[in-house]
């Protein structure tokens, strides 16, 4: 019976130590926690994400030094808090500035993409430029070379050339055309209802003497005016009559033979052409496409 009791005692004095040396472990740290605030006041803070001082071990180790086998849940809890609570902070500041670089990258990439977009705008047109200047030099180029024929022909204008010359012959004392004299002025004045910038000379010749001749002649001339007015609608004023009479024919320029009087009645009719037709075969060139472009006056 005495050793049962011997043996409680001492059981409870060893279960007494530990809570004991636990007390006196919180009792003794308890100054330094409140003194802690001063310390880290007085000294400098540390660089680190969370701009809070470092946490600093506790050096007190206790009654049961390093490795407290008694340690409760709660001491436990209290010593690992601060730990837990700067991991959060980490935490939360780890993504604060993840979020922030995804913002800043897309903001980034976004801006990217407008001066992208604004550089291929100005490409486009830089290039739209390019070819309305291109145009606009091809135009002028084109205006230059026609005012450069409108000059020319304008300088030529008042110079005919001789291009056909048709001659019909009549009896004497007869002033009709045959069907000969009509197919001939058919084959010369079919052509002329497309064209432009000539001019119809028609001479009259007769034989005879005096006012006879000259009345003979001009009548011969205007059955030949009345045949292409009325039959090939050629305007009158393309028309130049005039009866010759019994005038000598002049000879071309190289025949030294001397000039002939007219024997019988005939009539020349010659096609004289100036520049205007080469004028109107320039206009019809087609030109580039233009807002703006002006037909030549006709």
């Amino acid at each position: 019976m005495n050793n049962r009791i011997v043996t409680a005692l001492l059981l409870a004095g060893a279960m007494t130590l530990p809570a004991y040396a636990q007390q006196s472990s919180n009792s003794q740290t308890q100054p330094a926690t409140t003194s802690a605030p001063s310390d880290q006041a007085a000294a400098p803070k540390a660089d680190n994400a969370s701009g809070k001082p470092a946490l600093q071990p506790d050096t007190h180790e206790g009654f049961w030094g390093k490795l407290n086998p008694f340690a409760r849940k709660k001491y436990v809890q209290r010593q690992t808090a601060p730990i837990r609570d700067r991991i959060n902070e980490l935490d939360e500041l780890t993504a604060s500035n993840s979020k922030a670089i995804k913002d800043t990258d897309a903001r980034a990439q976004q801006g990217i993409q407008l001066a992208s977009a604004k550089a291929n705008e100005a490409d486009q047109h830089a290039i739209d430029a390019g070819n309305r200047a291109t145009a606009a030099q091809q135009t002028a180029q084109q205006a230059h070379t026609r005012l450069t024929t409108v000059e020319q022909v304008v300088t030529n204008i008042d110079q005919y050339q001789a291009s056909t010359q048709t001659e019909i012959r009549f009896k004497p004392g007869q002033t009709l055309l045959s069907k000969n004299a009509k197919e001939a002025l058919d084959q010369m004045a079919t052509p002329l209802k497309s064209q432009r910038g000539y001019i119809i000379e028609v001479q009259g010749f007769s034989s005879g003497h005096g006012q006879t001749a000259i009345g003979n002649s001009q009548k011969m001339a205007e059955s030949v005016v009345r045949y292409l007015v009325l039959n090939h609608e050629i305007p009158v004023y393309r028309i130049y009559l005039v009866g010759m009479g019994n005038a000598p024919v002049q000879a071309a320029a190289t025949d030294t033979k001397p000039q002939k009087r007219v024997s019988g009645g005939r009539v020349e009719i010659s096609l004289l052409k100036n520049n205007l037709e080469q004028l109107a075969s320039s206009s019809t060139t087609p030109a580039p496409a233009t807002t703006d472009q002006q037909q030549p006056a006709k």
